[in-house]
């Protein structure tokens, strides 16, 4: 078998859409041959164009040299008939996502390459193994799950099957590096690693919409000024559609037996059968007009009254520093005595709980008291909650004095752990749970999330932040709350905080991976 790493290689693709073209656009660069063939001739030739303007757009630009954008042209060809793909030391598919129609092009595909060609299957949500039984020889065939678009998306899942032999595991990662990607090995299980990973932003979401706790633009804008998120759940959505969100979450689910973590809600299909599904659609969890979003009305801050004095509970000593000095730079005048002052709004600072449980487990008046997550970030923007018995006066003088500090506020109803905790905590419990079941290493999760999600930090290194303690303890809080299985504690978050170990640790006291 090459050396895919350094040898001379022809990269046969199957499928001609927008994936296909991509790897090809990639392939072609990083002075691979390339083979593609599409059962429509006329998107064959669509591609081969699209890949040359973008080549050309590239020396327009600056990024590649017009001698080297011809090389890369002339390492393009089409091919009419599978057959063709005989001389292909690797051969990616990537047609459409039906497991019967790649069965049956694998199973053809075996009788025509060489005894060590390498066949890969580019899909995103089928497994890797049931394809894999088409051939013969399974353990050839492998998953490269590139992400769209290719040439700007660096991350390349090389997922295993059953029968897959590790030399092909090892030069699938030596390609995907020669073709400058970052590859991440997985383990052959639903949703692989990203799309399982991204689970626990979407289905949070959904859930905190379910409860009616915030509205849409509430809950992304929490995500993103608080967390650091470059988009909420709700505007990712929107971006990939509902056409492929649902199928996805549900298949996932199906696909793990029920499991609640992964537990899709009612909205989600309701709002694909409508139709309801994003941009594309012109509607979606936002309104469009000729392709921009139309932004939904806010409601302006309340005046700050004069007389206005808050109290903040001293129960988390840290969030008590950064609400007071929050509040200190607002100028509100403050109640620093052990108890709330007849007159006084009392702020409280749960982690993972809602405001009634936390007021009535202080000994607070329920009327007078809000909740504020101190959490996360508080540079821009602040998270209120009221109880049921929240008086408008008491929320209404909190919202005006957080607003006074000039940071925006966001104000939702009563629910355990606000918008970010509980999302948070749900996607760093669905990075454990990965990292418990071996789909892939601790460092390949963060590498994931950061490369295919998009997210500032890996979910296990944000958990080592906040401190695995709070994390347990917010879903802890939260399944007791609501009764649901969903949020029940992965095993491998609960031992690491109560060892006191990083969520990325993976050795033992024996220097073996821990297989409990």
């Amino acid at each position: 078998m090459k050396d895919f790493a350094t040898s001379p290689l022809t990269l046969g693709i199957i499928g001609a859409g927008i994936m296909g073209r991509g790897i090809a656009q990639i392939a072609a660069s990083s002075g691979i041959e390339v083979l593609i063939s599409d059962t429509n001739t006329a998107i064959m030739a669509e591609a081969v164009d699209f890949v040359h303007k973008m080549l050309d757009r590239a020396v327009e630009k600056g990024r590649l040299d017009a001698a080297d954008a011809d090389s890369a042209k002339h390492r393009l060809r089409t091919v009419a008939s599978l057959a063709d793909m005989k001389s292909a030391d690797i051969v990616v598919e990537a047609v459409v996502e039906n497991l019967q129609v790649k069965q049956s092009l694998f199973g053809e595909l075996e009788r025509i390459v060489a005894d060590e060609c390498i066949l890969a299957t580019n899909t995103s949500s089928l497994s890797v193994t049931a394809v894999a039984t088409a051939c013969k020889h399974q353990q050839r065939v492998a998953g490269c799950h590139f992400f769209n678009p290719v040439p700007l998306m660096k991350l390349v899942e090389v997922i295993g099957g059953v029968r897959t032999a590790r030399p092909v595991v090892q030069q699938l990662h030596a390609f995907i590096r020669r073709l400058g990607h970052t590859p991440v090995q997985v383990r052959d299980a639903p949703g692989f690693l990203v799309n399982h990973l991204g689970r626990g932003l979407n289905t949070e979401g959904l859930r905190i919409l379910f409860e009616d706790a915030a509205q849409v633009h509430e809950v992304d804008e929490v995500m993103r000024d608080c967390v650091g998120l470059r988009m909420g759940p709700f505007e990712l959505m929107d971006l990939t559609g509902l056409d492929v969100t649902c199928p996805a979450n549900e298949q996932i689910h199906e696909q793990y037996y029920q499991e609640p973590r992964v537990r899709p809600t009612p909205l989600l299909r309701q709002r694909y059968v409508a139709g309801v599904l994003g941009r594309k659609s012109g509607e979606g969890f936002y309104l469009y007009d000729k392709g921009a979003r139309v932004e939904p009305e806010r409601a302006p801050a309340p005046p700050l009254s004069k007389g206005l004095r808050l109290w903040v509970s001293r129960d988390e000593a840290e969030f008590h520093g950064r609400i007071i000095a929050l509040l200190e730079q607002a100028g509100v005048e403050l109640d620093r005595g052990g108890k709330p002052e007849t007159g006084s709004i009392a702020v409280v600072t749960p982690l993972g709980c809602d405001a009634t449980t936390a007021c009535l487990a202080q000994g607070l008046d329920p009327g007078t008291t809000v909740a504020v997550d101190a959490l996360f970030e508080l540079d821009k923007r602040v998270c209120l909650m009221s109880s049921p018995a929240t008086t408008p006066a008491a929320l209404n003088g909190a919202w005006a004095a957080f607003a006074a500090s000039g940071r925006a506020v966001t104000v939702m109803r009563d629910s355990a752990g606000f918008i970010a905790q509980r999302i948070v905590a749900n996607i760093i419990n669905t990075a454990c749970d990965i990292a418990q079941e071996g789909v892939a290493r601790p460092e390949d999760i963060d590498t994931g999330a950061r490369l295919g999600l998009g997210y500032p930090r890996g979910p296990l290194a944000l958990g080592d932040d906040i401190g695995a303690h709070r994390v347990l303890a917010i879903l802890e809080h939260l399944q007791s709350l609501y009764g649901d299985p969903r949020y029940r504690p992965s095993i491998w978050l609960r031992r690491r905080a109560m060892l006191g170990l990083s969520l990325l640790h993976t050795e033992n006291a024996g220097g073996g991976s821990e297989h409990a």
